[in-house]
């Protein structure tokens, strides 16, 4: 039996770990590859198919070849495989977001401003009148709305798809009107649907909308019959001019570029968190439920924005919409105010809960 010295063994060791550490760098980089050209379809539905095949043929012999032996060397092999990769990577980060597709009509029209201190005229608020059959007349208004009027500050969540992953929503109380919600969306264009997958790979561009609560979230609770849950929240009315002023700052980002949605990182979810950390830098924790944001409800109550007056399941039982909203449609008068006291018939405001 042949003996080999420490040596030997570690040189061994560590040929053997940067053999699977590339392995493994060209299977998921392979897999991300195939599926980028999979969403995007450069050149078109036939030919991005073909081009899938052949990188999956190349990928599969540069890693045949790197594991048993070598086609020019080893280091060669590494170049001409991670030249390739590059040359995606080019062509991916160089796809531009546009303002210019044919878009649904839902986020057809981009908001837009102007203000004078506090007061404040947006331009493109959509008011759309949902039937329940989904069809809708469109609608879009503009409102002169006075920042030192805000009265309240919700968090909106919205189930579709099990517990875990919720669309979240940022309503506005006003003194003196209508609430009004902040969505960031995906920007969809007619005929298109959405996919969480496709939103990992430049799919969809991002939409800030802004609507009436009888728009986007009567159509959420009533129309798409998703589980829809409003959460009033505690914030000083300094703190909730400066989020609605972070939505402002949104908007005029978006009005100069559009930007891509991003399924994990620029979505409904993060950027809201993005805005507010803005506000308070050093107050708000990183944490999985931001992620995951079914749960973002129980990390503001562990945030204490949520009072403790109530518990967490007190607080989805309190702030759960479906049944009020369901008996919005039996009312006479079907107006946004009736819709919105409705839903927030019950409810305890942040002046009454306990701080």
């Amino acid at each position: 039996m042949q003996h080999i010295g420490k040596k030997e063994f570690l040189t061994a060791l560590g040929k053997g770990l940067i053999l699977a550490a590339f392995g493994l760098f060209i299977i998921f980089s392979s897999i991300w590859v195939c599926m980028a050209i999979w969403i995007q379809q450069p050149l078109g539905w036939l030919f991005s198919r073909v081009l899938i095949g052949v990188w999956i043929v190349f990928a599969l012999s540069i890693l045949g070849i790197y594991v048993t032996q070598h086609l020019i060397s080893r280091r060669v092999d590494l170049a001409i495989y991670l030249v390739a990769f590059i040359a995606v990577l080019i062509w991916y980060f160089s796809i531009p977001a546009l303002q210019n597709r044919d878009w649904n009509p839902e986020v057809a029209k981009i908001l837009s401003y102007e203000r004078t201190g506090n007061l404040v005229t947006l331009h493109n608020i959509r008011n759309f009148d949902w039937k329940p059959d989904g069809s809708y007349t469109e609608r879009w208004e503009t409102r002169h709305l006075n920042l030192d009027k805000i009265s309240g500050v919700n968090i909106v969540t919205s189930y579709w798809m099990g517990p875990q992953i919720a669309h979240t929503l940022v309503s506005f109380n006003f003194s003196d009107q209508a609430p009004l919600v902040f969505s960031i969306e995906i920007r969809k264009e007619k005929n298109e649907n959405f996919s969480a997958v496709g939103g990992f790979f430049r799919q969809f561009e991002l939409s800030l909308v802004a609507a009436d609560e009888k728009d986007i979230i009567y159509t959420r609770s009533n129309v798409r019959k998703e589980q829809v849950y409003l959460f009033p929240i505690k914030m000083t009315n300094t703190q909730a001019k400066a989020l609605f002023n972070e939505y402002l700052k949104t908007v005029d980002e978006l009005q100069k570029e559009a930007r891509w949605y991003n399924t994990l990182t620029s979505n409904c979810t993060t950027l809201v968190f993005d805005m507010v950390q803005a506000i308070n830098p050093n107050e708000l924790p990183k944490d999985y439920r931001l992620i995951v944001s079914g749960y973002l409800p129980n990390y503001l109550y562990d945030l204490n924005v949520l009072s403790h007056r109530y518990t967490v399941p007190e607080w989805y039982q309190m702030a759960y919409i479906n049944a009020r909203s369901a008996e919005y449609e039996t009312f006479k008068y079907k107006s946004s105010a009736n819709f919105s006291a409705a839903i927030r018939e019950g409810l305890p405001q942040p002046n009454q809960q306990a701080h």
